[in-house]
């Protein structure tokens, strides 16, 4: 039934469905895009055909940690005797297709835990079985391919790093807390606009061109205003997929790169958590299971809560007063009176999370989780800055019992709001609320897969701003988006092919988005890996972020213009009112034996057309939007060494990030040439209970637009007979250069470093205690210079941080 709605939707889209961009692309295929919707339905019709008559049988089935009762992700899995092998997926299921009856033994095994056969008879249906594997000391000299490598060799993985918790916790941490937002920017293609407010700018893409999901769900500004610290709890992380660029047809809306969470399922077996303080923040966690894990059913429900509150306005004031900028200490002491020791860093913060998780026996389960994230930004007698974000949903997935098809889904809802107030009493507001269904389904072939599935999406927006001279600009709009999406895996001997094609139906715009999307791998010999990519994309979304901003802290959003807009610096109405891309990527891995892997890519993101607000509206009649057109493209490059007690991240990126406003082209602001980022840790002790862990980034100057001269702002619309040119003291303006961002600021480099210990009391009872250091060498990096008192203002300076966390 469902299958039947999905092409009932397809067949009724509008015949205004355009594929772009149109010079790539053949008039006709232009002009006949019922052919496309023919062929789509097709598509998911011979779907059925391979499930309704297949006559052979099935083995599928998830790997678990016996102790937790979490599924191990990546996983291996092999059939005996057979050339039949396959990994785990993000929930630790796997399946293998197309089976002769007989007697199998499957093999299970995954990295420090040991290797579990089962036997399984397969008849001609569908055979499930769960397999538990015991953690055991395992010498990681002698495994010779991890799981990791071996995922590398079965999927396209273009521009894709998946990243665990471990990887997080081996990054030298911020006030002893590792936290996803410090990993994401050692990243290649990736960087930070700073320590404070910073946002992350992934392959030439601005944050809001780049989508990031907790659980399905998108959280539209994940970072704190110190940025340091995302909402994200590390914890409770079970994947991070970072996907720079070239994403296939599962996910939509967004022109630049995706950053997909996962939390995992909290502890079935027993009651465990944690809690840790430092001078940053305090956190705690609880898990357990409400029905313990069933071993024989592995029927069980467990919960999962955690939480985290920043007191660093309180704690700097003692620890950190020195890190506040001497400018801002001036100002409080006239204005307010205010001594040094009763200044403090202006951020705080507060997370919670709670997940309750419903296992069935054959790999179902039901995920209910929500959230309540808030951040402030107050700078006493400048500015106050509070946002909240809120919501949360189900996931689901059902395992049915006589197909080959897997459905999963998500049931969310979210709100966010920011409110802004500064001096001239002109508040910024601006709101989003978002509801969201997914609905997706999966078919597991011998050699192939095919993944499809529909989404709706539907949010409000409540956004009220005034620009520098007064205007006022609000929009109060609801709107909805459509999609529907196929993807296809074939394996062909050691060439792997993965076309998509999504179609995305925008309602306030009356306009549907063809987008196909493709990737591919060949696995040249065991080692060398050469990989491409590349499709089109779309979105509705605007951010009234500008690319222009040196700092912002306001991260507002609203729904694409429903009004004319116009092509850059002209008044020829654009052909449509969305923002659009295309990507294209190749590179190729290469394994330097046993324990070194390289990766190198070369990227080109297209951007034919970007929407802003007009913030340089002068009245009324004036656009309330802009466009502009834009491209990045570079080459990242990483290389990678892990044994046994040593780990070690090498990555460098070569970027070019340009905008074309119809006035002049010219380089964002965050646009980087070089960014070097190298990542070390070891193990010591017998026991391997210390931990130390470096971390070095070096980026070049990010550019700025210079000053050519100043003048008396002599304001004229009230009197101005009676305006006093000769004597009169004015506020000084800035006369800027003509060239657009054609200065550069100096380099950034940084130093940051850790050492961990760890005392065991039991088997589950430990302490762990961290002594980091950010900036190390206290390099006065540059945030932003202000232009009338030529006021430098740094980065973060030297932060030495003693953290402590006991698990249970």
């Amino acid at each position: 039934m469902l299958l039947f709605t999905l092409t009932e939707m397809i067949l009724s889209l509008p015949p205004k469905l355009e594929l772009y961009p149109r010079n790539l692309v053949h008039p006709i295929a232009q002009q006949n895009t019922g052919i496309l919707k023919k062929l789509f339905t097709l598509l998911l019709f011979a779907v059925v055909s391979l499930t309704a008559f297949a006559q052979t049988g099935i083995i599928r089935g998830n790997i678990f940690d016996e102790e937790t009762g979490e599924t191990i992700i990546y996983g291996s899995v092999l059939l005996k005797d057979t050339d039949r092998g396959t990994n785990t997926d993000l929930d630790g299921f796997f399946t293998f297709a197309n089976l002769a009856p007989g007697e199998y033994t499957i093999v299970a095994s995954y990295t420090g835990f040991g290797t579990q056969e089962v036997k399984v008879v397969v008849k001609s249906g569908i055979e499930y079985v769960r397999i538990y594997l015991k953690t055991e000391a395992v010498d990681l000299q002698t495994v010779n391919v991890s799981a990791e490598r071996e995922q590398a060799r079965s999927d396209t993985q273009v521009s894709k790093i998946s990243v665990s918790p471990k990887d997080i916790r081996t990054l030298p941490s911020t006030g002893g807390e590792a936290d996803i937002a410090q990993y994401l920017t050692v990243i290649p293609g990736i960087i930070s606009s700073g320590d404070q407010g910073g946002q992350v700018y992934i392959r030439g893409g601005s944050p809001v061109q780049n989508k990031i999901l907790l659980d399905g769900v998108t959280i539209y500004n994940p970072f704190h205003s110190i940025g340091f610290f995302s909402v994200f709890e590390t914890e409770t992380i079970r994947s991070v997929d970072v996907i720079t660029g070239g994403f296939n047809a599962e996910y939509g809306g967004r022109v630049s790169a995706v950053v997909d969470i996962k939390t995992r399922t909290g502890n079935q077996r027993r009651l465990s958590g944690l809690v840790s303080a430092s001078p940053f923040q305090a956190k705690a966690l609880i898990e357990g299971p409400l029905k313990p894990l069933d071993p024989a059913t592995g029927n069980s429900i467990s919960f999962m809560l955690t939480g985290k509150y920043s007191y660093l306005d309180q704690t700097s004031k003692q620890l950190y007063s020195y890190a506040v900028d001497t400018n801002f200490y001036a100002f409080a002491n006239d204005t307010f009176g205010l001594r040094q020791q009763d200044l403090g860093l202006p951020f705080s913060y507060q997370d919670l999370y709670g997940k309750i998780s419903i296992n069935g026996g054959n790999g179902s389960k039901v995920d209910l989780f929500g959230f309540n994230f808030t951040d402030r930004f107050e700078v006493r007698g400048l500015a106050d800055l509070s946002w909240t974000n809120g919501g949360g949903g189900a996931n689901f997935i059902l395992v049915p019992l006589n197909s080959n098809i897997i459905l999963n889904g998500t049931l969310s809802y979210s709100n966010y709001n920011i409110l802004l107030k500064e001096t001239d009493n002109a508040p910024r507001n601006s709101g989003i609320s978002t509801y969201n269904a997914q609905l997706n389904f999966t078919y597991f072939g011998r050699d192939n897969q095919i993944d499809y599935g529909i989404e709706f999406n539907g949010f409000n927006t409540d956004f009220s701003f005034t620009n520098l001279i007064g205007v006022r600009f609000s929009q109060l709009d609801f709107t909805t988006e459509l999609a529907a999406f196929v993807k296809y895996k074939q394996k062909l001997g050691n060439l792997i092919i993965e076309p998509g094609v999504r179609i995305q139906y925008y309602a306030s715009q009356s306009t549907a988005s063809l987008e196909p999307r493709l990737s591919l791998k060949w696995n040249a010999t065991e080692f060398l890996r050469f990989k491409a990519a590349g499709g089109l994309y779309s979105q509705n979304l605007i951010s009234t972020v500008n690319d222009l901003d040196i700092v912002n802290f306001f991260v507002g959003f609203l729904a694409g213009p429903e009004e004319t807009i116009y092509e850059p610096n002209s008044r020829i109405a654009t052909k449509d009112r969305l923002q659009k891309a295309f990507h294209g990527v190749a590179g190729f891995e290469f394994d330097l034996g046993p324990y070194v892997t390289t990766n190198i890519e070369a990227y080109y993101k297209g951007f034919n057309q970007l929407i802003a607000i007009n913030r340089n509206k002068l009245s009324a009649q004036d656009p309330d939007f802009t466009t502009e057109t834009g491209f990045a493209y570079g080459a990242d490059f990483s290389l990678k060494y892990e044994r046994d007690r040593t780990y070690f991240w090498g990555t460098y990126s070569y970027g070019f990030v340009r905008r074309d406003d119809g006035f002049q082209e010219y380089y964002t602001n965050f646009d980087r040439r070089h960014n070097i980022n190298l990542l070390a840790s070891y193990l010591a002790g017998n026991k391997k209970q210390w931990e130390f862990g470096v971390r070095w980034n070096l980026g070049s100057g990010f550019p700025f637009t210079e000053t050519q001269g100043f003048y008396q702002a002599v304001p004229l619309e009230n009197e101005p007979v009676n305006t006093n040119f000769l004597t009169g003291n004015y506020d000084l303006g800035v006369l800027l250069a003509e060239e657009r961002n054609g200065g550069r600021i100096s380099y950034f480099h940084r130093l940051d470093a850790s050492l961990k210990r760890v005392w065991k009391f039991s088997r589950h009872s430990n302490l762990e205690t961290t002594l980091s250091v950010t900036n190390a060498y206290n390099r006065e990096n540059v945030f932003y210079v202000d232009r009338t008192t030529n006021n430098r203002v740094n980065q973060l300076p030297i932060l030495p941080s003693l953290s402590l966390t006991y698990s249970w």
